[in-house]
Order: structure tokens, then C-alpha cells, then sequence
């Protein structure tokens, strides 16, 4: 599932692969930007933000790009097979003499004005990955709410960028509260921003996410419903959290973690 890290992985090998290069291919298919021409100019950057990635290119141009849950960048070599899903599901082709970046089932693709990326990326917090990341700013917009949820707070990228499902569940299992406890009550919530950013950051250059340290398990909690709990034995459950408009499957042990929970 695409969060912080997944975005940094794929900014950084696009960057490596596309950075410096001019696009002798470039076919963007949404019917809004179907038309753009990019072929010709040169990709000066790939960076991500939060769980965003804008790709600056000449001409004050960003390609902005959203992976949300199942979206993806692949990066094939000249002549290489595409296999990243079949052929409806393409939205972006761009490529250079030496390889070729296609996005899949990309739900957000626009292209901007690199002066106008504020409109994509501006309402974000401290990004959790970022080289400006600010522990006491995002800590300070975390206790604003703090009769809120602190699993719907961590996934509301105004307050920092860069968490999704996997993480929210797992840093409610380190910090042992049940992710619909009160942020106002979740004890020493300075913890919680500094959890966050030290397991992204811990992940940040891996490919396989890794929150327990160990070798046999990646994940304490995340997809492991109903099966048995690694620090205690109890049985993993899950449920829906937030407004029903968006899948946000929260994984909990009912006996680790205190605080309130679906019945």
C-alpha cells in the first residue's frame, strides 16, 4: 500500500532514471492534459512530498502525481516488456532514450505550473521524509483536535504528511492505545510525531517495510487479523475507521492497547 516511503522509492528511482534527461516520449493519458506536448524538454527533478510526487521539468512545468491506494510508477529499460497491469490501466508514458516511466492507475495526474505546485501540495504539514520535516510544528497541529482520534489525526495529511494505513496501525500498537483514543489522551503525545518519523525514516530506503525489527515478521499488527498478536498472543482484530467514504481497514490487539474500539 502506497505511504510516505512508497512515494520516496519511487521519486528517487524516477529522479535517478529521468533526472537530466530530455523525453523523446511523452503521452499523458487523461483527457484533460491529452494534448500536452512534453517530448523535447528536459526533467530536472523528481521529488516526493508527503504521499505526492512532483516531477519539475523545463519550461517552469511540474507533473504532479497521487498514488492513493493502488497507483504506481515502473521503470522499464529501453525495449523492456511493460508489466505493471494491462494497457487501459496506463495513465503516463514518458520516456527517454535509455528508459521508459510508466504510471498505473495514477487517480490524481496534472500538470502545473511550477509556481502554482503550492495549489497541489500547499495545505500539506511537516513531511515526514522531508529535508524541512518540523517535529514542533506537526506536534503542535497533532494537539490542536485533542478530543480527536489519534488514527484518523495521523492520516489527515494537513497535520504530516506522509502516513497511511500501515503506519497508522502500527504506531498505535508501539505507543499501546487503540487508534480511536482521544489524542488529548494518548500519554506523552510528543511520542507520537517522533514515532512517526523515526519509522518512516527507518523504512525510508527499504523495499520491504518493516516495523518489529525482526526477521520473521514485518508488520505487529497491519493485515494480521485474526491471527495471533506477536507480543501477546491475543487475536489481531480489525475494523473501519473515520467516515465509511474511504477503505481504512485499522488493525489493533485488543489486549496490548488500551483506550476505546468497535464492540
Amino acid at each position: 500500500m502506497p505511504e510516505g516511503d512508497t512515494v520516496y522509492h519511487a521519486a528517487h528511482r524516477l529522479d535517478d532514471v529521468l533526472a537530466g534527461h530530455r523525453l523523446t516520449a511523452a503521452d499523458l493519458r487523461v483527457p484533460r492534459f491529452a494534448t500536452a506536448d512534453l517530448t523535447g524538454r528536459e526533467v530536472l527533478d523528481v521529488t516526493p512530498r508527503g504521499k505526492h510526487l512532483m516531477m519539475r521539468i523545463s519550461g517552469g512545468l511540474t507533473l504532479h502525481s497521487h498514488l492513493r491506494m493502488d497507483g504506481a510508477w515502473r521503470v522499464y529499460r529501453a525495449g523492456e516488456r511493460w508489466r505493471g497491469g494491462p494497457g487501459h490501466q496506463i495513465r503516463a508514458v514518458l520516456g527517454t532514450t535509455e528508459h521508459t516511466a510508466v504510471g498505473y492507475r495514477l487517480p490524481v495526474l496534472e500538470l502545473l505550473r511550477s509556481s502554482d505546485e503550492d495549489r497541489a501540495v500547499g495545505h500539506l504539514g511537516p513531511d515526514l521524509l522531508g529535508p524541512d520535516w518540523d517535529d514542533a510544528v506537526a506536534l503542535r497541529r497533532l494537539l490542536a483536535e485533542p478530543a480527536r482520534p489519534i488514527g484518523e489525526a495521523l492520516l489527515d495529511q494537513r497535520v504530516l504528511a506522509g502516513v497511511g494505513n500501515v503506519y497508522k496501525s502500527e504506531i498505535c500498537f508501539l505507543l499501546r492505545v487503540t487508534p480511536w483514543t482521544a489524542v488529548g489522551e494518548t500519554p506523552n503525545p510528543g511520542r507520537i510525531t517522533l514515532l512517526a518519523h523515526r519509522l518512516l525514516n527507518a523504512n525510508r530506503d527499504r523495499f520491504r517495510r518493516n516495523t518489529t525489527g525482526r526477521r520473521d515478521h514485518d508488520l505487529y499488527v497491519y493485515g494480521r487479523a485474526p491471527r495471533p498478536c506477536l507480543r501477546c498472543g491475543t487475536s489481531v482484530r480489525v475494523a473501519e475507521q473515520g467516515d465509511g467514504t474511504r477503505a481504512r481497514p485499522t488493525y489493533w490487539c485488543p489486549r496490548c492497547q488500551t483506550g476505546p474500539a468497535p464492540s
